[in-house]
């Protein structure tokens, strides 16, 4: 066995720390192929095993080191935390972690460590070799929260199904559990921005550390966060753990209130109907607010979120397939002249549906595989709109389309069947992507935006400015016109360097012959901005809120804002 050590300080006799530290080894290695013992300190006084071909030291090098430097950056702030963890319960598992080599990161290594008290307080961890897998049945495109390290809400979903899926076939009994900090935005308060970071790095060890295979854990909200779990987990405990981390970063020593849901799988329901009922269960979770919402009422069987969930599923589709929803419309005007060039419509559901807000009710199709559905309805609608507008006015209307329909082959062949049926719309329909970080595939996407323009309908790019992708979105998709995300917008305006940036944004547009528009222009203040930047059009509510009726318009836009601009009769 290759192996370093050095003298424990303990205050036992060194011959019968070394027995129980060759013990450890001896057990360890029936599992493990890199073990280290760390002082309180958390240097490095023993290692054994697979070092030389795992990080490129020989175990001899790394003893004195400490042990933060042999983990990969990305992971350092996850590794503190499970540190302090291992502090507190005695013990780490299951938990996947990237060590630092000679050459760069390691790929994800199982991790189990133990802080034992009567051996000096000295933390003995094991990494394992070559274990660890792609999840089963995950698409391979799982995505984290930046801030805590865990899943994001999509991924989490894609998770939770699979693993639930095998709990049906007998393959783990697994439970989903949802967590909420009763008054976190009363603890950031009185947190800077460092102890905000620790925090989130110590609660996501804690998630991961406790949820399924170390790795099964999800931050769903700022205040909520949720994960994947066998039956043995206390979660009693786990709120304890939370609150006690809580307690301990914050200033004042209140922490905050933690309560859980927990959600567990039954008989009886198919992979589709589960899907839906997890996809409900965490959208009511991440979405719900105000004194009639307790966690507590999300703690059932999955069959009666199921219940729920396909009953909302149901009553979508029948929306849907009656277009019993209203379109209300919001003016695009250009900045300048104050001439309506366009409208944007907007779907309205009244109080019917799985849920009355747009946002939600558009957020709840798309997760669910219904949003191709919808969107192709809503061309026809407005399609039936602009068929029945007066003749002497000349409407164009943008239509939204979600970036999970663009690659939908159904959607794509109803759409320009539709088109098709109709082509007087050419000029006075657009078509606006929105969610376009949901497009994985920009060739399929751009080869989508083609097809439309070959058609003789322009294409907007929507919340450009949210997400680093955009560039390459504007480099790769060819559209006409890009709609600048509004708190993008806000931001520029409060920033030092923000006008300079928009302004070369809005130049670079103009050069690759690709117009803009300012959405959340709500006041004087940023109207002005967004004309010393060149921005072509804005939106907001400085020109009125959506209205069903577009003649409302004309009038609202005041003549103080476009001292030159003409009503229309």
């Amino acid at each position: 066995m290759n192996d370093a050590r050095e003298s424990s300080p303990a205050t036992r006799p060194a011959e019968e720390v070394r027995a129980e530290r060759d013990r450890f080894v001896a057990l360890a290695f029936c599992w493990a192929d890199v073990l280290l013992e760390l002082d309180p300190s958390e240097t490095v006084i023993f290692a054994a095993g697979a070092t030389r071909p795992l990080l490129g030291h020989q175990p001899g090098d790394l003893i004195g080191r400490p042990f933060h430097e042999l983990v990969a950056p990305e992971d350092r702030s996850l590794v503190r935390g499970l540190l302090g963890i291992a502090g507190k319960k005695g013990r780490i598992e299951n938990v996947s972690v990237r060590l630092q080599s000679v050459t760069g990161a390691t790929a994800p290594l199982p991790f189990a460590g133990y802080r034992l008290d009567d051996l000096g307080k000295h933390f003995f961890l094991a990494f394992r070799v070559g274990s660890a897998t792609p999840r089963k049945g995950t698409s391979g495109r799982l995505t984290r929260d930046t801030g805590s390290g865990l899943f994001d809400t999509q991924s989490f979903t894609e998770i939770a199904n699979q693993a639930l899926a095998s709990a049906r076939e007998g393959e783990a009994s697994t439970r989903m559990t949802l967590i909420a900090l009763a008054d976190y935005e009363n603890l950031r308060q009185r947190l800077n921005t460092e102890s905000e970071q620790d925090f989130l790095n110590t609660v996501g060890a804690c998630l991961r550390a406790n949820s399924l295979d170390g790795d099964a854990a999800a931050r769903i909200a700022d205040d909520r966060s949720g994960l994947l779990h066998g039956t043995e987990l206390d979660i009693t405990d786990l709120e304890d753990q939370v609150a006690e981390i809580s307690r301990d970063i914050d200033p004042a020593g209140k922490g905050t209130t933690v309560e859980s849901a927990t959600v567990h799988h039954d008989d009886g329901a198919n992979d589709e109907d589960v899907a839906h009922g997890l996809i409900y269960a965490i959208n009511r979770f991440r979405n719900a607010r105000g004194s009639d919402f307790t966690i507590k009422s999300l703690s059932t069987s999955m069959s009666s979120l199921v219940t729920e969930a396909v009953k909302s599923v149901t009553d979508f589709k029948q929306v849907v397939a009656t277009a019993n929803f209203d379109i209300a419309f919001q003016p695009i005007i250009n900045a300048v002249t104050g001439e309506i060039h366009h409208y944007e419509a907007l779907a309205r559901f009244g109080n019917h549906g799985p849920e009355q807000s747009p946002y939600e009710y558009i957020t709840f199709a798309e997760e669910t595989g219904l949003i191709q559905e919808f969107d192709l309805a809503m061309v026809g609608k407005v399609t039936e709109w602009l068929s029945k507008a007066p003749r002497d006015r000349d409407y164009s209307v943008a239509v939204n389309v979600s970036g999970h329909s663009v690659a939908s082959s159904s959607y794509v062949a109803g759409l320009h069947t539709l088109l098709r049926e109709n082509i007087w719309t050419r000029g006075r329909l657009m078509f606006e992507i929105t969610e376009s970080a949901r497009m994985d595939d920009l060739v399929i996407a751009n080869r989508f935006i083609h097809g439309l323009r070959s058609e003789g309908y322009k294409v907007c790019l929507d919340d450009f400015g949210a997400g680093a992708a955009n560039f390459q979105y504007l480099s790769t998709l060819e559209v006409d016109v890009v709609k600048l995300d509004g708190l993008a917008v806000r931001n520029a305006e409060s920033a030092p360097k923000g006008k300079a940036f928009l302004r070369a944004l809005t130049t670079l547009c103009r050069d690759l012959g690709v117009e803009t528009i300012a959405e959340m222009v709500d006041n004087t203040k940023s109207l002005e901005f967004i004309r010393e930047c060149g921005v072509n059009y804005v939106q907001g509510y400085l020109f009125g809120l959506p209205a069903t009726d577009v003649g409302t318009f004309d009038e609202q836009i005041k003549p103080r804002l476009f001292p030159g601009r003409r009503r229309k009769n």
